[in-house]
């Protein structure tokens, strides 16, 4: 028997709805609580919480937006941030597609990330990735100039089909250059599926594009 999340949030909900986001805007969804609404710091699919918790403290003055599309995991991150002293993050249930499209303005976000996103290995799902040509298009025009666009994976085949999509944006270069990747960045910390795959040996891909000025 599965165990049942409650529902209740212990304390401040920062979790926020596109179209809430879309008619206030975020500089009324965060009001006081950064400096500056913008730039944005946004993670696509957050997972367990725990990167884009570690984000969020260690810039208390930055804003922060977390997006993903499960709602159980949306609602424990919310339940656990609220027990923190963490007031800059903001959580987004839904299609990251439909953030980036609807909720985020151009030249809003100084970085996103995507941290080992399902690789949805079966050529016959591939449609189904994240990381499409069409969705690269709208994280170029929505970072800053200089804004960074940074995606992991463990998976090769995975890691190929996200070359060819970053590499294919005349907007975006390749901080990486000439290797199309990293095996390893000291500037960032491990997620807690990154610790699993290092303890199965699995060799890890770091793509770190930035738009160009």
């Amino acid at each position: 028997m599965s165990r049942r999340i409650k529902p209740d949030i212990p304390g401040v909900d920062r979790r926020v709805a596109i179209a809430d986001a879309v008619s206030r805007g975020w500089p009324d969804v965060f009001g006081a609580d950064v400096a500056a609404w913008w730039p944005l710091c946004v993670e696509l699919g957050f997972g367990r919480g725990e990167f884009l918790l570690g984000l969020a403290a260690a810039s208390p003055q930055v804003a922060h937006i977390g997006v993903e599309r499960s709602f159980k995991r949306t609602l424990k991150l919310a339940r656990r941030l609220a027990r923190t002293p963490l007031a800059n993050v903001r959580l987004v249930q839904g299609l990251a597609q439909q953030v980036v499209v609807e909720a985020l303005p151009d030249a809003s976000v100084a970085c996103f990330w995507i941290n080992f996103p399902d690789p949805w290995p079966k050529k016959r799902h591939a449609k189904r990735r994240l990381v499409q040509p069409e969705l690269v298009g709208w994280l170029a025009r929505r970072l800053v100039p200089g804004g960074a666009l940074r995606v992991a994976t463990d998976e090769p085949a995975y890691a190929d089909w996200i070359d060819a999509a970053l590499r294919a944006s005349p907007e975006l270069r390749n901080l990486h250059a000439p290797e199309p990747f990293a095996r390893e960045e000291q500037d960032r910390a491990p997620t807690a599926y990154e610790l699993e795959w290092r303890a199965l040996g699995r060799a890890l891909h770091f793509f770190h594009y930035a738009r160009k000025d």
